[in-house]
Protein backbone atom coordinates (compact mmCIF):
# COMPACT_ATOMS: atom_id res chain seq x y z
CA UNK A 1 0.00 0.00 0.00
CA UNK A 2 2.90 2.36 0.69
CA UNK A 3 4.23 1.85 -2.83
CA UNK A 4 0.77 2.52 -4.30
CA UNK A 5 0.50 5.72 -2.25
CA UNK A 6 3.97 6.88 -3.33
CA UNK A 7 3.19 6.25 -6.99
CA UNK A 8 -0.20 7.99 -6.79
CA UNK A 9 1.18 11.10 -5.04
CA UNK A 10 4.19 11.32 -7.37
CA UNK A 11 1.97 10.85 -10.42
CA UNK A 12 -0.35 13.66 -9.33
CA UNK A 13 2.56 15.99 -8.60
CA UNK A 14 4.18 15.15 -11.91
CA UNK A 15 0.93 15.74 -13.78
CA UNK A 16 0.72 19.45 -12.88
CA UNK A 17 1.37 21.18 -16.25
CA UNK A 18 3.34 24.17 -15.01
CA UNK A 19 4.28 25.22 -18.52
CA UNK A 20 0.64 25.61 -19.48
CA UNK A 21 -0.29 27.27 -16.16
CA UNK A 22 2.43 29.91 -16.45
CA UNK A 23 1.80 30.59 -20.13
CA UNK A 24 -1.93 31.12 -19.57
CA UNK A 25 -1.84 32.97 -16.27
CA UNK A 26 1.12 35.29 -16.90
CA UNK A 27 1.43 35.50 -20.68
CA UNK A 28 -2.14 35.04 -21.90
CA UNK A 29 -1.25 32.28 -24.33
CA UNK A 30 -1.57 28.52 -24.63
CA UNK A 31 1.90 27.00 -24.78
CA UNK A 32 0.48 24.06 -26.73
CA UNK A 33 -0.35 26.42 -29.61
CA UNK A 34 3.10 28.00 -29.82
CA UNK A 35 6.31 26.65 -31.34
CA UNK A 36 6.59 22.89 -30.97
CA UNK A 37 3.45 22.76 -28.82
CA UNK A 38 5.34 21.12 -25.97
CA UNK A 39 4.79 22.33 -22.40
CA UNK A 40 8.42 21.85 -21.36
CA UNK A 41 11.30 24.25 -20.76
CA UNK A 42 12.68 24.50 -24.30
CA UNK A 43 9.41 25.52 -25.91
CA UNK A 44 8.58 27.71 -22.91
CA UNK A 45 11.78 29.72 -23.44
CA UNK A 46 10.97 30.14 -27.12
CA UNK A 47 7.40 31.20 -26.39
CA UNK A 48 7.79 33.24 -23.19
CA UNK A 49 11.44 34.21 -23.02
CA UNK A 50 14.03 33.29 -20.42
CA UNK A 51 12.04 34.37 -17.36
CA UNK A 52 8.97 32.32 -18.20
CA UNK A 53 11.00 29.41 -19.54
CA UNK A 54 13.29 29.17 -16.52
CA UNK A 55 10.28 29.42 -14.21
CA UNK A 56 8.84 26.36 -15.94
CA UNK A 57 12.12 24.52 -15.47
CA UNK A 58 12.34 25.37 -11.76
CA UNK A 59 8.76 24.28 -11.11
CA UNK A 60 9.09 21.06 -13.11
CA UNK A 61 12.40 20.29 -11.44
CA UNK A 62 10.80 21.10 -8.08
CA UNK A 63 7.87 18.74 -8.52
CA UNK A 64 10.31 15.95 -9.34
CA UNK A 65 12.43 16.75 -6.32
CA UNK A 66 9.35 16.88 -4.07
CA UNK A 67 8.11 13.55 -5.46
CA UNK A 68 11.41 11.94 -4.56
CA UNK A 69 11.38 13.34 -1.03
CA UNK A 70 7.78 12.22 -0.49
CA UNK A 71 8.73 8.71 -1.56
CA UNK A 72 11.66 8.79 0.85
CA UNK A 73 9.55 10.17 3.72
CA UNK A 74 6.82 7.56 3.28
CA UNK A 75 9.42 4.80 3.15
CA UNK A 76 11.05 6.04 6.35
CA UNK A 77 7.70 6.45 8.11
CA UNK A 78 6.81 2.87 7.15
CA UNK A 79 10.07 1.63 8.62
CA UNK A 80 11.55 0.52 5.30
CA UNK A 81 15.25 -0.27 5.29
CA UNK A 82 17.95 -1.03 2.74
CA UNK A 83 16.70 -1.97 -0.70
CA UNK A 84 13.07 -1.15 0.05
CA UNK A 85 13.97 2.52 0.44
CA UNK A 86 15.56 2.42 -2.99
CA UNK A 87 12.46 0.79 -4.46
CA UNK A 88 10.28 3.47 -2.85
CA UNK A 89 12.27 6.34 -4.40
CA UNK A 90 12.33 4.49 -7.73
CA UNK A 91 8.54 4.20 -7.57
CA UNK A 92 8.38 7.96 -6.98
CA UNK A 93 10.70 8.49 -9.95
CA UNK A 94 8.52 6.46 -12.29
CA UNK A 95 5.33 8.03 -10.91
CA UNK A 96 6.40 11.63 -11.42
CA UNK A 97 7.79 10.94 -14.91
CA UNK A 98 4.61 9.19 -16.01
CA UNK A 99 2.47 11.93 -14.47
CA UNK A 100 4.39 14.55 -16.45
CA UNK A 101 4.48 12.67 -19.75
CA UNK A 102 0.90 11.35 -19.48
CA UNK A 103 -0.80 14.23 -17.67
CA UNK A 104 -4.51 13.45 -17.12
CA UNK A 105 -5.22 17.22 -17.15
CA UNK A 106 -4.04 17.38 -20.78
CA UNK A 107 -5.75 14.29 -22.16
CA UNK A 108 -2.85 12.08 -21.04
CA UNK A 109 -0.40 14.14 -23.06
CA UNK A 110 2.30 16.24 -21.46
CA UNK A 111 5.95 17.20 -21.51
CA UNK A 112 9.00 15.09 -22.24
CA UNK A 113 10.15 14.60 -18.69
CA UNK A 114 13.75 15.80 -18.52
CA UNK A 115 13.43 18.50 -15.83
CA UNK A 116 11.08 16.50 -13.63
CA UNK A 117 13.24 13.38 -13.99
CA UNK A 118 16.47 15.15 -13.04
CA UNK A 119 14.72 16.70 -10.03
CA UNK A 120 13.55 13.34 -8.72
CA UNK A 121 16.89 11.68 -9.46
CA UNK A 122 18.62 13.92 -6.94
CA UNK A 123 16.73 11.89 -4.33
CA UNK A 124 16.49 8.55 -6.13
CA UNK A 125 20.12 8.34 -7.33
CA UNK A 126 21.78 10.90 -5.11
CA UNK A 127 23.83 13.97 -5.95
CA UNK A 128 26.80 12.54 -7.87
CA UNK A 129 24.88 10.36 -10.40
CA UNK A 130 22.41 13.20 -10.92
CA UNK A 131 25.23 15.64 -11.66
CA UNK A 132 26.59 13.11 -14.15
CA UNK A 133 23.16 13.11 -15.83
CA UNK A 134 23.21 16.91 -15.96
CA UNK A 135 26.74 16.93 -17.38
CA UNK A 136 25.80 14.45 -20.11
CA UNK A 137 22.87 16.68 -21.02
CA UNK A 138 24.80 19.97 -20.87
CA UNK A 139 27.93 18.81 -22.71
CA UNK A 140 25.95 17.36 -25.61
CA UNK A 141 23.68 20.40 -25.88
CA UNK A 142 26.73 22.70 -26.03
CA UNK A 143 28.55 20.40 -28.47
CA UNK A 144 25.64 19.85 -30.86
CA UNK A 145 23.35 22.82 -30.11
CA UNK A 146 20.48 20.34 -30.02
CA UNK A 147 18.61 20.21 -26.71
CA UNK A 148 17.01 16.96 -27.82
CA UNK A 149 20.39 15.23 -28.26
CA UNK A 150 21.34 16.02 -24.66
CA UNK A 151 17.90 14.94 -23.46
CA UNK A 152 17.95 11.64 -25.32
CA UNK A 153 21.47 10.82 -24.14
CA UNK A 154 20.53 11.61 -20.53
CA UNK A 155 17.45 9.38 -20.82
CA UNK A 156 19.53 6.49 -22.17
CA UNK A 157 22.13 6.98 -19.42
CA UNK A 158 19.44 6.59 -16.77
CA UNK A 159 19.24 2.74 -16.90
CA UNK A 160 23.04 2.48 -16.86
CA UNK A 161 23.33 4.73 -13.83
CA UNK A 162 20.60 2.74 -12.09
CA UNK A 163 22.87 -0.32 -12.30
CA UNK A 164 25.57 1.65 -10.52
CA UNK A 165 23.26 3.01 -7.83
CA UNK A 166 21.03 -0.05 -7.29
CA UNK A 167 23.21 -3.02 -8.26
CA UNK A 168 21.47 -6.12 -6.95
CA UNK A 169 18.22 -4.25 -6.24
CA UNK A 170 16.57 -5.35 -9.45
CA UNK A 171 13.05 -3.97 -8.80
CA UNK A 172 14.57 -0.48 -8.39
CA UNK A 173 16.72 -0.97 -11.51
CA UNK A 174 13.65 -2.05 -13.50
CA UNK A 175 11.55 0.91 -12.37
CA UNK A 176 14.29 3.41 -13.18
CA UNK A 177 14.89 1.77 -16.55
CA UNK A 178 11.21 2.05 -17.45
CA UNK A 179 11.23 5.71 -16.43
CA UNK A 180 14.33 6.44 -18.52
CA UNK A 181 12.91 4.64 -21.55
CA UNK A 182 9.65 6.56 -21.14
CA UNK A 183 11.58 9.83 -21.44
CA UNK A 184 13.38 8.41 -24.48
CA UNK A 185 10.03 7.43 -26.02
CA UNK A 186 8.67 10.93 -25.37
CA UNK A 187 11.45 12.26 -27.64
CA UNK A 188 10.48 10.06 -30.60
CA UNK A 189 9.39 13.11 -32.59
CA UNK A 190 12.76 14.75 -31.98
CA UNK A 191 14.52 11.60 -33.16
CA UNK A 192 12.53 11.69 -36.39
CA UNK A 193 13.41 15.36 -36.96
CA UNK A 194 17.08 14.68 -36.21
CA UNK A 195 17.09 11.97 -38.88
CA UNK A 196 15.36 14.31 -41.33
CA UNK A 197 17.65 17.24 -40.51
CA UNK A 198 14.74 19.47 -39.48
CA UNK A 199 15.34 19.60 -35.72
CA UNK A 200 15.82 23.14 -34.38
CA UNK A 201 19.19 24.07 -32.91
CA UNK A 202 19.61 26.30 -29.88
CA UNK A 203 19.49 29.91 -31.04
CA UNK A 204 18.11 29.17 -34.50
CA UNK A 205 15.34 31.34 -35.91
CA UNK A 206 13.69 28.47 -37.81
Amino acid sequence: MQFVAIFAIAFLLGSVPWGLVISKVFYGKDLREVGSGNIGTTNAIRAMGKVGGYAVFVLDFGKGLLSGFIGLWIAQAAGFEGGLVGVATAVAFLGCVWGHVFSPWLGFKGGKGIAVAIGCLFVTYGVVPSIIELLIFAVLVVATRYVSVGSIAAALACPLLSLWVFWGNWPAVLLCTIAGLTVFWAHRGNLARLREGTERRVGSKK
